[in-house]
């Protein structure tokens, strides 16, 4: 009998600030508890029966707002704490799939250095605008008008480790956009080093800047070995849904699916599911982060909950006997919070399955890696040696 577990991240749907989160400067940061503040009608069952509203900063707004609690809780459930020096989706995956990052990546606040400005111009061929941590919707706001007269291409970066481009597909087309962006990833190693460089291409729709769902990130090999090397090497099938695959630079992957969106991710994951293979199903849902987290916009963030949570009676149909799922996140993202930046936050861990225990409290867990060493042990592959296995704290049989 195949081994499968479905491992999906609610980019940034955090349960409430860590035990650090001073020193990120996020203290009362809880984007599931400012979601639910601000839309006090919010209507999300199924994960409300996975434990979701249980966890300890969740449950007294969940109180306050009159949410009727769950008779039980279908699965086991609990929450995890970073171990790592970020909040940045790198980060979260990296430490997820076993890898602790140590030393904070660098970031540039105060935008790039004039000397990796002036190069890379000189090699892409055009002038850039902007070069500010700024939202990125902000930004192509303000200066997508002048970029579409000139050419002149839209850069900017966030508290993250992170330099993104933006372009107006009708002006530089996206074949073009995505060789620019290849040549900063090769720049930006060394001493202009960054995780990740972002293509954020968009175009106009009624007069008005939109994002295309053509989003692509350039990243860094992870590193140290993951989960996903381990899978992979082990010979089983590393299902990558979303920016998964860009997160890990391909590396660790045996499919890569690309996706448009939150509701694509869903179906896509169904897909894979259908299909008979051994290993991870690795899921990533980008828009709770992107389209309404840094835009600080809590009621469209709780629609889009409101609808993966519709979805997820779906996905558990399409599990087999011995799958696992676990719904998770990477950080947090709170929509009310200062700012336009994630913040420091424990994640949700909500595992469900056939023989998974139910009414089961896993506690806060040290380290993200936690999810990482109970797939090693269910999969009977070698660990990365962070994290600590909860798969007797949750099968049936215990074994």
């Amino acid at each position: 009998m195949s081994k499968r577990i479905v491992l999906i991240i609610m980019d940034s749907v955090g349960v409430g600030y860590g035990k650090d989160a001073d020193e990120f400067g996020d203290m009362g940061s809880n984007t599931l508890g400012s979601i639910i503040r601000e839309n006090p009608r919010l209507k999300i069952d199924n994960l409300k029966s996975m434990g979701i509203l249980n966890l300890e900063k969740i449950l007294p707004i969940a109180q306050q707002a009159k949410i009727k609690m769950p008779e039980k809780i279908i699965g086991s459930y609990g929450q995890m704490s970073e171990l790592s020096k970020g909040k940045d989706t790198t980060t979260g995956h990296l430490e997820i799939a076993g890898l602790e990052t140590s030393v904070p990546s660098k970031t540039y606040a105060d935008g790039f250095p004039k000397e990796f400005i002036e190069e890379f111009e000189k090699r892409i061929g055009r002038k850039t605008m902007g070069n500010i941590s700024i939202s990125g919707v902000e930004i192509i706001e303000k200066l997508g008008e002048e970029h579409e007269k000139t050419g002149n291409i839209i850069v900017y970066t966030s508290a993250d480790s992170v330099f993104q481009i933006a372009a107006n597909v009708d002006i530089i087309p996206l074949e073009e956009l995505y060789r620019i962006c290849q040549i900063a990833r090769e720049m930006l190693i060394g001493k202009w080093q960054c995780d990740r460089v972002i293509a954020r291409p968009y175009r106009r729709v009624n007069g008005k800047p939109v994002r295309t769902p053509d989003r692509h990130d350039y990243a860094l090999d992870p590193h140290g070995t993951t989960l996903l090397d381990i899978l992979k090497n082990s010979g089983k099938e590393v299902y990558a849904i979303g920016k998964i695959a860009d997160i890990f630079n391909n590396r660790g992957i045996t499919q890569r699916v690309t996706t448009k969106d939150n509701n694509d991710g869903i179906s896509k994951t169904i897909q894979a599911l259908k299909m008979d293979f051994d290993g991870l199903i690795f899921v990533n849902l980008v828009d709770f982060d992107s389209k309404y987290g840094h835009r600080r916009d809590p009621r469209g963030y709780g629609e889009a909950l409101e609808q993966f949570d519709f979805r997820i009676p779906e996905i558990m149909k399409n599990l087999r006997d011995d799958d696992i799922l676990i719904i998770s996140a990477d950080h947090g993202n709170d929509p009310c919070f200062k700012g336009f930046n994630h913040t420091r936050e424990n994640i949700p861990l909500l595992v469900y399955g056939k023989n998974i225990k139910e009414n089961n409290y896993l506690g806060i867990r040290d380290t993200f890696a936690d999810i990482s060493a109970t797939a090693s042990e269910y999969f009977n592959v070698d660990k990365t040696g962070l994290g600590k296995s909860f798969l007797s704290e949750i099968l049936i049989d215990g074994n």
